[in-house]
């Protein structure tokens, strides 16, 4: 993605900033909030998405608090990192160089599918020590079934091709395809959310930091470490979540003490981008609990 390109049109892009830090150029949009503002929120977006789609809840969060949130490393408008940097461990990492430099420190983290498993991961880590986790249809197990034994390897082949990510972005310029991925999530979302997802799949390379980052990724463990987890934990899932079931944020609110699991009738895995207001509701009066 070319910021002199497609930037101007990019949602909020009045809030973008470019950052160096780890050895990465990083897109990071910030919404100051109130002045008297008691919590800084970090937004953390999932595989293949950018920070569009905040679009619609950081605004409305931002009422209230602080609100940072980057593209990942290789996704939107952010540098393209090694390899390594993309596996869990990597993403969490990266993400911390970055609050170092921007001299952050959240009292939230907010996650959404993968980004949901590398909050997780950066508490666990001690990367950041906020009084509240929000996963939104967070991603906390691997792919069961006899898929998983393909999946990793079928990622890391098609991300090792140079032409793999090539060939899909010339695919994408067919408007149909992102129509029909994003159909398969369980969502339906505005206009301009569907035009944005349509603009990252015509890009090669934020398709090949996505296959690269589900080629590396590797969540066996996290559910066993959950119960470490020291804040408190909010759990979002859609019932009508398409991509990730909504048993694993059963499975994760089951396996850590206090956590808080709410059930978002209808809505899919994008339920964020679905019905920002309800959401951001929620979160808002979980992080007034959490004061």
């Amino acid at each position: 993605m070319r910021w002199a390109r497609d930037g101007a049109a990019w949602p909020h892009a009045e809030r973008s900033v470019f950052i160096e830090a780890g050895g990465l150029r990083w897109h990071v949009q910030r919404f100051p909030g109130p002045p008297a503002a008691r919590h800084r929120v970090l937004l953390l977006h999932g595989t293949g998405a950018s920070t569009h789609s905040w679009r619609e809840l950081a605004p409305r969060l931002a009422g209230h608090a602080e609100v940072i949130a980057p593209d990942l490393p290789g996704h939107g408008f952010s540098g393209m990192p090694a390899a390594q940097t993309f596996s869990l461990p990597g993403m969490a990492a990266a993400i911390g160089a970055l609050l170092r430099v921007l001299a952050v420190r959240p009292t939230a983290v907010v996650g959404h599918s993968a980004g949901a498993a590398i909050g997780a991961r950066m508490c666990l880590s001690g990367l950041v020590s906020p009084q509240a986790l929000i996963g939104i249809n967070g991603a906390w197990l691997p792919f069961g079934g006899p898929a998983s034994r393909l999946f990793s390897p079928a990622a890391r082949l098609l991300a090792s091709s140079g032409a793999a990510p090539w060939l899909f972005a010339r695919l994408a310029r067919d408007p149909a395809l992102a129509r029909r991925l994003l159909a398969g999530t369980g969502s339906r979302i505005d206009e301009l959310g569907e035009q944005a997802y349509a603009r990252l799949l015509r890009s090669p390379d934020h398709v090949a930091a996505a296959l690269s980052m589900m080629a590396r990724w590797q969540l066996e463990g996290l559910l066993e470490a959950l119960p470490a987890l020291r804040p408190r934990l909010l759990l979002l899932a859609g019932s009508a979540d398409l991509t990730v079931p909504c048993a694993q944020s059963e499975r994760a609110a089951r396996a850590v003490p206090g956590a808080r699991l709410e059930r978002l009738a209808g809505l899919g895995h994008l339920a964020h981008e679905e019905q920002p207001q309800p959401i951001a509701d929620r979160i808002l009066a979980f992080l007034d609990a959490a004061d």
